[in-house]
């Protein structure tokens, strides 16, 4: 990145957003490509990729210097809280925090957009995930700018795309000062199609154990689906950026979902090149006599 002082470590993928252009959301497939692994193949896979990001996440605790963002973005019913399950299941739960931002709070109303949420950043030598995140500030709110009269704002532009556009600045701001200061930032649009999450809806209706996933809210909002694609098509376009770029995953199979998530997670991951810390010489020196310490208890212990 030209002028920058660090350089992303986030993995190369086919599905990784572009950076500075367009997104062609239409040309964006809802399904893995045709030569893709059958389930069974993606069950493995992600099982691997489990065991190495438990190794890594020890490595990145253990380093101090870095840490990661997770963020989750998509449609009702495309499978952001399984996929975050799944990827994260062999993680120890001391070093991983996940955050699901639903509809603020007066207090947080009170504050910018990004507040809420600057609350909740990761800490070096751990992993923190956001499920849904400051992106609704130009997605749900955008469908609905009459939620923009409970937000308080200074002043209002007189047009909305403006608004738009200085809300699209300061994330970019926002992500790459967090970038610039060690944290590696991964940001997955899950890309459900419609007839699928009517069909995953359907099943939480018909299913009683899946009936409390299911909301009328759910409908309502379906039927803003283009209004909520163009909204997508531009804020991935706006926000996909070398320190902090998108990746716009196939949601309708959600064993290749949860696959590519956790391979792109790992090989970001593994690109930091993280190392457990080695002692110095004086370090060394003390733990040799410690050991001997220890030695020496022991056999007056007998």
């Amino acid at each position: 990145m030209s002028g920058s002082s660090f350089t992303s470590a986030a993995a190369d993928s086919p599905l990784r957003i572009g950076f500075g252009g367009r997104f062609d959301i239409k040309g964006s497939s809802s399904k893995p490509p045709r030569d893709a692994r059958d389930k069974k193949a993606n069950r493995e896979r992600l099982q691997q990729s489990v065991e190495q990001l438990a190794e890594l996440q020890k490595m990145l605790y253990a380093a101090d210097h870095h840490s990661v963002l997770l963020i989750f973005q998509a449609m009702d019913a495309a499978g952001k809280d399984s996929t975050i399950s799944a990827v994260l299941s062999g993680v120890n739960p001391a070093g991983c925090e996940v955050y699901s931002f639903k509809q603020p709070s007066k207090e947080e109303l009170g504050h910018d957009f990004l507040w809420r949420s600057a609350r909740c950043l990761p800490s070096r030598g751990r992993i923190g995930v956001f499920n849904r995140s400051y992106y609704e500030e130009v997605l749900v709110v955008r469908v609905h700018p009459e939620y923009l009269g409970g937000q308080h704002l200074p002043h209002m532009p007189k047009s909305l795309d403006a608004l738009w556009q200085e809300r699209y600045e300061s994330i970019r701001d926002h992500e790459k000062h967090l970038a610039r200061n060690g944290t590696l930032i991964l940001k997955f649009w899950l890309n459900v199609s419609r007839q699928e999450q009517r069909e995953r809806f359907l099943a939480r209706l018909d299913e009683p154990g899946k009936n409390w996933k299911f909301t009328a809210g759910d409908v309502v909002e379906g039927t803003h689906w283009k209004h909520y694609r163009k909204a997508y098509a531009e804020m991935l376009a706006e926000t996909s950026r070398p320190w902090a770029p998108w990746y716009a995953i196939p949601a309708d199979s959600k064993s290749f979902m949860r696959a590519e998530v956790a391979d792109i997670v790992v090989r970001s991951m593994k690109r930091l090149k993280l190392q457990y810390p080695e002692p110095g010489k004086d370090e060394r020196a003390r733990y040799a006599a410690l050991r001997k310490q220890l030695l020496a208890q022991k056999t007056r212990a007998r």
